[in-house]
């Protein structure tokens, strides 16, 4: 069950992450005034603490008196119990997930403003439309720095707990209880080490495989 869960949220939230991380990193890569401020704002939560900006999140979720079910209710719509509800608990953690993408947005960054210009030039030559340059100059200029952050994100979604531990407690009826904090209630809850230990190492060979994998295809590419 908890390495279900870690995949479904491997699953969703990476390349969720990496799409809103070069959306962000595109709109950041623009020439305009005050963009360095913009850059700064967005890469500021990544060095929040952890367990800080859990507890934002799970006041943010209340059902009763979050921000998040205000808004939603100032356009009509009920909002769900979030952290108390098995069909929506995930989909709380996972969109708390998106608080720090500015690590990614600034490796992005990094491979963006390494793109000859020159290659843009001639593309606006021939008459190609901002799709087209995307499509055929950016994503494959940055095509390593996607593998990269694509090998970062899933190595950081499955070892994921503070987010579960904090907002839900891998609850409710184990909606969320990921791998790592399995592992934790194990070891500490249950006290039985030598199982918590042996879920690590297995852990870390599923790990250690995704990783090997991926490196792999990166070098053929």
């Amino acid at each position: 069950q908890a390495l279900r869960v870690s995949v479904i949220y491997s699953v969703i939230s990476v390349p969720l992450g990496l799409a809103l991380s070069l959306g962000a990193a595109l709109l950041l890569n623009q020439k305009i005034r005050g963009v360095a401020i913009l850059r700064s704002i967005y890469y500021m939560p990544t060095i929040i603490s952890g367990v800080a900006v859990a507890m934002l999140w799970r006041w943010l979720f209340n059902a009763q008196f979050g921000m998040v079910n205000i808004l939603l209710g100032k356009i009509g719509i009920r909002g769900p119990m979030w952290l108390t509800d098995e069909r929506w608990a995930l989909t709380a953690i996972i969109i708390a997930s998106f608080w720090g993408l500015g690590g990614a947005m600034l490796i992005y960054l990094a491979g963006l403003q390494g793109i000859p210009s020159e290659l843009y030039e001639a593309a606006e030559i021939d008459g190609a439309t901002e799709q087209a340059k995307f499509r055929y100059i950016t994503l494959p200029m940055i095509s390593h720095v996607t593998f990269f952050n694509l090998v970062l994100g899933i190595i950081g979604a499955l070892q994921l707990f503070t987010d579960a531990y904090v907002m839900t407690g891998g609850g409710p009826n184990r909606a969320t209880e990921v791998a790592v904090l399995l592992m934790y209630n194990t070891a500490f809850t249950n006290f039985r080490y030598s199982m918590a230990n042996a879920m690590a190492v297995v852990l870390f060979f599923i790990i250690l495989a995704l990783t090997v994998f991926q490196l792999k295809v990166l070098n053929r590419v």
